[in-house]
Order: C-alpha cells, then sequence, then structure tokens
C-alpha cells in the first residue's frame, strides 16, 4: 500500500524514475528553465527544491551530496555559487511550473519549469565582440610598470619580422626557379656561395 506516498510514479520504475529526475533537476540548473511534461514539471520541481534546500546550507558535506544526486559537479557548483545566493531569505517554492499547451504528438501536457526568481544564465553562444577584445588586449600607455619582466614575455612586432623563405623564394625565382635550385643544391653549388 501507498499510504502517504504523495509523489507520483510517472509510470516507471523507481530506478528509472530517480535518474529522470536526476537528469531534469541538473538541465535545470544548468540552462535555469526547461520545457517537459506536467507531471514530470512537477516531480522535478519538487526535487528540485530539495537541492536548493541542500545548496543553501554550503558546507562540504552538502556538497558532496548535492554531487551524488545530481552527478554533476558543474551543476552542484553552480547551485551552490549561484542559485542559492538569490533565495537565502526564502523558506521555500524556489521552482514553478507554468502550463504552455499540449504537444502535438501524443497530446501530453506542456510545461515549463523555472526558478522562481531572475536568474541571469550565462550565454554561451554570444562570443565577445573584437573591439572590446582588442581594447581588453591593449597595455595601458599610463600605467606604470612593475616588473621589469614584463618586457621580455612580450613578442616583438610581427611588421619589423622578415620571413627568410620569402627571401629564398624571390631569389630562386631570380635565378631560374624551382628546378634551377635543385640541380645547384645536388651539384654542391650553394654550399660554396654560403
Amino acid at each position: 500500500m501507498r499510504h502517504g506516498k504523495r509523489r507520483g510514479k510517472l509510470g516507471v520504475k523507481s530506478a528509472h524514475r530517480q535518474a529522470l529526475l536526476k537528469n531534469l533537476v541538473k538541465s535545470l540548473v544548468i540552462h535555469k528553465r526547461i520545457f517537459t511534461t506536467v507531471n514530470k514539471a512537477k516531480e522535478a520541481s519538487a526535487y528540485a527544491d530539495q537541492m536548493v534546500t541542500l545548496a543553501k546550507r554550503g558546507d562540504l558535506s552538502s556538497r558532496r551530496l548535492l554531487i551524488s544526486r545530481l552527478g554533476s559537479p558543474h551543476a552542484a557548483n553552480t547551485l551552490i555559487t549561484q542559485i542559492a545566493p538569490v533565495f537565502k531569505e526564502r523558506q521555500g517554492g524556489y521552482t514553478r511550473v507554468l502550463k504552455v499547451g499540449f504537444r502535438p504528438g501524443d497530446g501530453a501536457a506542456k510545461a515549463l519549469l523555472e526558478f522562481s526568481a531572475v536568474i541571469e544564465s550565462p550565454d554561451i553562444k554570444k562570443k565577445p565582440k573584437t573591439e572590446k577584445l582588442k581594447k581588453e588586449l591593449k597595455p595601458k600607455e599610463s600605467a606604470p610598470k612593475t616588473h621589469v619582466h614584463e618586457e621580455k614575455k612580450r613578442p616583438a612586432p610581427q611588421a619589423e619580422k622578415v620571413s627568410p623563405k620569402k627571401e629564398e623564394k624571390k631569389e630562386s625565382e631570380k635565378r631560374g626557379g624551382f628546378l634551377n635550385t635543385l640541380r645547384k643544391f645536388l651539384k654542391g653549388d650553394e654550399d660554396k656561395k654560403s
């Protein structure tokens, strides 16, 4: 008998259900919002609230429990460093489930599961603009130099370098091309000149 067991079984075995909830909550932590079915979202919401409560403790044992329950050190670190501080004054209700319609294939009710506070997710797809990078990479001219070793580490400007391959190529073209150079090399004439 299931007296007092309020959580849904989701139509799968217990090991499958645990893995499903683990993956849903891990995706929620990484992406800050996920789309799934309503029943899965309700179950994952309860599990995510438990993980946030655990992350709010912030000690080593809670970190290890989060890693074991989510299966990802990255997700556990994100929970502790980014998400838990947002909810430090709140005693529950860290996630919300918003119904968004029905799935076209089987008609299952879809839902959006997200954190109830605004948490900015890092934009992985956006690349920094090259102009901003160039400004950041340019050394500040007005700043005084603190170390003598900084000058040695900087590479020489490439405009001053003259590549020896280009010079050799030009000379070989003047002498009569590649075959003529090869003939001279095999005869030993080039060794006498240099």
